[in-house]
């Protein structure tokens, strides 16, 4: 559920953002500008502007699953449905605000919050796409996806072609390489080899569960990978 004045202040933040970035200036010009009770606005955004660019994250992501749940993906090929849904989430997204996002996020402090919020990007496609996996794999498939949505992010910031058509093509050699990945581990589990490696040495591997989060909220590591099944 979305809060009506934290919407407010992100959607004020937007104008402000293209020259001051993910700042604490860009805060307060948002409060300013939206209206909100800067006591009320400082609890909605308790972290300042790492809040704030986490919440445009969050929006982005909650955006493309509502496209994906209005979409019709019955006719696409699974990887065409990954790759539908890392564009709707490119499509919904302001470039430059992206552009000011991947800065903000490189910096020291900020690195481990936005590994967690392409994680969490990952997370939300596997799941609106029906990924029911909750054994080594929930892990590698959203590693994989978090790599080839974070390239490709970068590759989007840098395409001036038409459409973007140059963004899509890098995109689908990326998911192509996932899918090879997939493959490559469905083999490995077959082979004698493979199997032995995973009833010995790698056996740590098959008690690895996704964590047991609410139903609301993105899959982490906060209760696994070692957990209670599911």
């Amino acid at each position: 559920m979305t809060n009506p004045m934290k919407d407010a202040i992100l959607s004020a933040a937007m104008a402000h953002v293209p020259f001051d970035g993910w700042s604490e200036a860009t805060l307060r010009a948002a409060i300013a500008d939206s209206g909100v009770a800067d006591g009320l606005a400082r609890a909605l955004f308790p972290r300042g502007a790492l809040d704030l660019a986490l919440a445009y994250h969050e929006q982005g992501d909650a955006q493309m699953r509502a496209a994906l749940a209005a979409a019709d993906l019955s006719g696409m090929k699974f990887r065409e449905k990954i790759a539908h849904a890392v564009r709707l989430r490119l499509e919904a997204a302001d470039k430059e605000a992206v552009r000011r996002g991947t800065t903000f996020f490189a910096l020291p402090q900020n690195a481990v919050h936005g590994t967690k919020a392409i994680w969490g990007t990952a997370d939300a496609i596997w799941s609106a796409l029906g990924d029911s996996t909750r054994d080594f794999s929930w892990y590698t498939k959203r590693a994989t996806l978090s790599g080839v949505y974070g390239s490709t992010v970068l590759y989007w910031l840098g395409d001036d072609s038409p459409g973007q058509e140059n963004t899509w093509a890098f995109l689908d050699r990326r998911i192509e390489d996932v899918m090879q990945f997939e493959k490559f581990k469905s083999a490995f589990g077959a082979n004698p080899l493979g199997k032995a490696l995973t009833d010995g040495p790698l056996a740590w591997l098959n008690r690895m569960r996704a964590p047991i989060v609410p139903p609301d909220m993105p899959g982490s590591f906060r209760n696994g990978p070692f957990g209670p099944r599911q």
